[in-house]
């Protein structure tokens, strides 16, 4: 499925060009509900703890940095915009107190196989507090070698001397938060960063021995166009990330206010976009790049890459990983974490998150106690999302239900992706194909209950 069979035209791209789920999870953080809380959280990392296995699984931690010294227009993410500082050391106080809080249930040394500092920006944080915060998590946790520990930064806020310090802390993977070089978006979107200086970064980087550097680009930016985002996508060719993200911008300005002040009229329009998307996918692939998933490309000797190959690739909130399927505790404001059958997010206000933590609480507010019918679905939907393929024998001897017989709806709805080439089904199998791959969240929709029985209640990112 890396290389592209049948041609992704742009009448393709325009008939899915519709919104659905990234599936971080299933089922999808819309549908976490409040009456689960602080006690459930602990009850699932209590159960953890006693199950037989629990001492030797590997971790996941993501922490969420929430600050940002300046507000960037397209910005849908939890974020604080400050320049004091000082801000930053009373957040890990707090951070500390929630990761007591977790040790006190799951004991201390718990092996932690991938680590994630998003944000916000992260490199909001001194040197001082970033040294600070991987001492602390190393005095909890025990980072497993060959993990993945990587950060997400903004060019503006790194040199290379804080390259540096990231390396002697163990960092491996950088994630440059590039969108568009073009300074026409930039200033659009009010992130002005020169081109020389995100090239000056990854030399430095590589220089530094990381072992994977990705970027991230945003297409359907204010003041872009088909033909300036070409420019930009040549500047990526030769810059020559390991990694490319590339995401789709929904302007949903009734829902996030930053997004108020980007000009209407200054958007592409719909037909531009699908252009952008149809000359970026040329571009990368014809790079060299291995398409991997959804908005994620690499080269084929990155470690994402080789995992698609291995059937190694995994899928968690932060998108496709290459560790192994493990829970993740997700530490900070509004972060999103699975424990066992749970899923639980954090308070999205940082005055509530230091109340609980300030009671001796988990400062979770939302989450979902999975059904049998949801593990189901989960496991079918990944299997979709990560490897392209379902043997329906797994299913029935993991979940101990017929296969045919328990979807028999979606196997009815399903031909119609089979008619339009993007599935193969037989008598034992579903198997996505080269161009269904592109499509790939079209073809796990079909298995998503909560979003067929109710499609209006949540607002989701287009699928290509």
């Amino acid at each position: 499925m890396n290389d592209l069979a049948a041609p992704i035209t742009d009448e393709l791209l325009r008939r899915y060009d519709v919104s659905g789920p990234r599936y971080t999870s299933y089922p999808t953080a819309d549908r976490f509900v409040e009456a689960f809380a602080a006690d459930d959280y602990a009850l699932a990392l209590t159960l953890r703890r006693s199950g037989a296995a629990a001492m030797t699984l590997p971790l996941s931690l993501y922490v969420h940095i929430p600050f940002c010294e300046s507000l960037c227009y397209y910005c849908a993410c939890n974020k604080i915009i400050t320049k004091h500082h000082d801000r930053g050391a009373e957040y890990l106080r707090y951070l500390s107190r929630e990761v007591d809080l977790h040790t006190a249930l799951i004991g201390l040394g718990q092996m932690v196989s991938q680590l994630h500092l998003g944000g916000g920006s992260p490199t909001f944080l001194s040197d001082d507090e970033l040294r600070e915060l991987m001492f602390m998590l190393r005095r909890n946790f025990v980072l497993a070698p060959g993990g993945e520990y990587s950060i997400e930064i903004d060019p503006r806020t790194v040199d290379a001397s804080r390259l540096d310090t990231l390396a002697e802390l163990g960092f491996n993977r950088l994630s440059f938060g590039v969108q568009d070089f073009d300074p026409a978006v930039q200033k659009a979107v009010h992130r002005v960063q020169p081109v020389e200086q995100v090239f000056s970064l990854v030399e430095a980087a590589r220089s530094r021995g990381f072992d994977s550097i990705n970027v991230d680009l945003i297409y359907g930016l204010p003041q872009q166009s088909p033909e300036s985002f070409d420019r930009t996508l040549a500047q990526v060719v030769q810059l020559r990330p390991d990694r490319i993200a590339l995401y789709a911008y929904a302007h949903l300005p009734e829902r996030f206010k930053p997004q108020r002040r980007i000009a209407t009229v200054e958007l592409p329009s719909g037909g531009a976009k699908i252009s952008m998307l149809s000359r970026s996918l040329a571009t990368f692939i014809g790079a060299g790049y291995v398409y991997v998933g959804m908005d994620h490309f690499s080269l084929p000797s990155d470690s994402l890459a080789v995992a698609k190959r291995q059937g190694r690739l995994h899928r968690n909130f932060q998108g496709y990983s290459t560790q192994p399927d493990c829970d993740l505790i997700a530490l900070g404001v509004s972060s999103i974490g699975r424990i066992g059958a749970t899923y639980s997010q954090n308070s999205k206000t940082l005055e509530e998150y230091y109340d609980f933590l300030d009671q001796g609480q988990f400062p979770v507010v939302r989450g979902l106690a999975l059904s049998r019918d949801d593990l189901v679905r989960r496991s079918v939907i990944m299997a979709l999302m990560c490897h392209g393929q379902l043997q329906f024998e797994s299913i029935e001897l993991a979940h101990l239900v017929d296969f045919r017989s328990y979807f028999a709806k979606e196997m009815e709805s399903l031909q119609a992706l089979v008619e339009q080439g993007m599935v193969v089904v037989d008598d034992s199998s579903i198997q996505v194909t080269a161009q269904g791959w592109f499509f790939v969240r079209a073809v796990a929709m079909v298995f998503d209950r909560h979003l067929q029985t109710d499609r209006t209640r949540a607002q989701f990112s287009k699928i290509i």
